[in-house]
């Protein structure tokens, strides 16, 4: 690793995180879409919906996390794009700093933006009626997962970023990301679902982090769903990873 790795990547965070801080509109809309869920699942749909718990925005909370992080990851691979087509990738290999360090900050950001998104969604969650009696391990828990999750998606955020021929498809990739809670435990019980459907809701990373972030909200033991839930998450992540840093070499080659 370049020595000059840690300081070159702070800086260039400091660069994307100003661009933020002059378009504050990105957070705002990652925001807008799960909390627009989130309102009218809750108060359109949640009293037609089964699911056992005294309170739906309870139950609800864990997969409208998920969809904030798959909202904002988008935008990710907007800035990439946007810095590709701009030439300022072109412009940084001229200069005597860690390669790595240009990624590195896209991510870095990703991280500090969706976590600005989900404090709000939270909040909002709360004014709805959301309570927890998780202690500051189960949230620090539950932090620690969305994190992973965040930093794990962001670097799938980054193939496109770096590979797409438009903006439209930069962000496009986001799409499934945002329609697989539909297909999980996220808004109603996987055992109301189908035979098929079910299968493949049972057995995709959403429901078992879903599940994990639920029981851990409610302070109920979190059996094996936690380390299936950690097991996505740094699968995808490794995976996710090295694709991104080897588009990358050929990108810059």
């Amino acid at each position: 690793m370049n020595k000059h790795f840690l300081g070159d990547t702070t800086v260039l965070l400091g660069r994307s995180l100003r661009h933020i801080a002059r378009s504050p509109d990105t957070i705002i809309t990652t925001a807008v879409m799960p909390i627009a869920f989130m309102l009218l699942f809750v108060y359109v749909f949640g009293g037609a919906i089964q699911t056992g718990s005294d309170s739906y925005v309870n139950y609800l909370l864990p997969g409208i996390l998920l969809i904030t992080i798959a909202s904002g990851i988008s935008y990710t691979a907007f800035r990439l794009f946007q810095d590709m087509q701009g030439g300022i990738f072109e412009r940084f290999q001229s200069m005597p700093i860690a390669r790595s360090s240009v990624l590195w900050a896209h991510v870095l950001t990703s991280l500090v933006a969706n976590l600005i998104s989900l404090v709000v969604v939270v909040l909002v969650a709360v004014l709805m009626g959301f309570r927890s009696g998780a202690g500051v391990l189960g949230w620090l828990s539950v932090a620690g997962i969305l994190l992973l999750l965040t930093l794990a998606l962001t670097w799938v955020a980054v193939i496109p970023g770096l590979t797409a021929k438009t903006v439209d498809g930069a962000s496009a990739f986001s799409y499934p990301v945002v329609f697989l809670p539909f297909v999980s435990s996220a808004f109603v019980p996987t055992q109301s679902m189908p035979g098929p459907v079910r299968a493949f809701a049972e057995h995709q990373p959403v429901t078992s982090i879903v599940n994990a972030i639920r029981d851990l909200f409610t302070q109920q033991p979190v059996g094996t769903d936690i380390w299936i839930a950690l097991a996505w998450c740094v699968g995808i992540l490794v995976l996710a990873y090295l694709f991104a840093t080897i588009t990358y070499r050929r990108k810059i080659s």
